[in-house]
């Protein structure tokens, strides 16, 4: 996810409240004005006493030619580099992009100059700073860098099996974000091989949809996650980033509400696609689906095997949830 910082020097009551209000991660301050944007609510804040602090956490390099370059080259990578760039040239960025490769955010004036930024060789720098006075602006740049979002390349898999099971935990995750027909989550019983398991926001005549919710499968499962992490679902808890992911690959980060693990009978579904399996247990109800490739819903209890539906597959192991090159084998 791509992040969004406010520069509010000089400080500026209108312009903290706008980044709040949009949604920014934090507001570059005057030092020692924390404690006047803390008493609108709760956002990171950048200077000497902040939560985010410039020499130390982050370094504001101004980007003139190839020493101001070679300087934000050099600086550790675990550091945020923040360009300004005094004579708005790309090839600068483009460098830093192939030299350094992360923590590169790039201090904009405009929503245009973020969209570019956020583009720019395709993966783009990890986020803006946006110094305005407009509050159209703010709101502008914000739609923008919440709108990129990782493309997951999804593919095709033929049902091998669907079995009823005994009693299980399963974990049902009800997220902030209403989805809507064709978007779900990424679930798995193996960190090599995902589902797109559908959200509840299809009506049924024997319960109300819920469409902030996927009830997503059993507990030991793996749920793909922002940055490509992976996450078991009884790990879950409120205030947790998840991804929600619609049937063309689209994804958005949401932020998890509730996690609800409760007894329920279960089944097991596998698959096959481009020659690696996939697998998940999930609750065995008909309110239960799958997606395919159209991106309609298939309940779960009408699975058979030669079936079609949509998934996720991946090539690296995982530790902590971090893909790992390495032999590993999970059946």
């Amino acid at each position: 996810m791509k992040r969004l910082w406010i520069n509010v020097v000089p400080y500026s009551k209108d312009i903290a409240i706008a980044a709040l209000e949009s949604g920014a991660e934090a507001v570059v301050l005057p030092d020692g004005d924390s404690g006047k944007v803390r008493q609108f609510g709760k956002i990171k804040t950048i200077e000497k006493d902040g939560d985010i602090k410039p020499g130390v956490d982050v370094e504001f390099i101004d980007i003139a030619g190839k020493e101001d370059e070679d300087k934000a080259a050099a600086v550790p990578a675990e550091k945020i580099v923040v360009l300004r760039m005094l004579d708005w040239t790309i090839i600068p960025i483009e460098n830093l992009l192939a030299r350094r490769g992360r923590n590169i955010m790039v201090q904009v004036e405009n929503s245009g100059q973020a969209k570019l930024m956020v583009e720019i060789l395709e993966k783009g720098v990890d986020g803006v700073v946006l110094k305005t006075g407009n509050v159209n602006e703010i709101k502008k740049t914000a739609e923008i860098i919440q709108g990129v979002s990782e493309k997951i390349a999804l593919v095709t898999a033929t049902i091998t099996i669907a079995k009823q099971l005994g009693m299980g935990d399963r974990a049902c995750l009800d997220t902030c974000t209403q989805m809507v027909p064709g978007e779900g989550m990424l679930i798995g019983n193996t960190a090599s091989g995902f589902f797109l398991v559908h959200s509840e926001s299809i009506d049924n005549p024997y319960v109300a949809s819920r469409p902030f919710r996927v009830n997503a499968g059993a507990v030991h499962a793996y749920t793909l996650s922002p940055g490509g992490k992976t996450k078991y679902l009884a790990d879950l808890k409120a205030g947790d980033e998840v991804m929600i992911v619609d049937y063309q690959g689209r994804s958005q980060t949401a932020y998890l509400g509730r996690n609800k693990i409760e007894k329920r009978p279960m089944m097991l579904v596998e698959a096959e696609a481009e020659g690696q399996p996939i697998g998940l247990v999930l609750q065995n109800a008909e309110t239960i689906r799958l997606v395919g490739p159209d991106g309609k819903a298939i309940s779960v209890t009408t699975l058979k095997p030669g079936d079609k539906v949509l998934g996720h597959i991946e090539k690296a192991g995982r530790h902590f949830g971090m893909k790992v090159d390495e032999t590993l084998i999970e059946r």
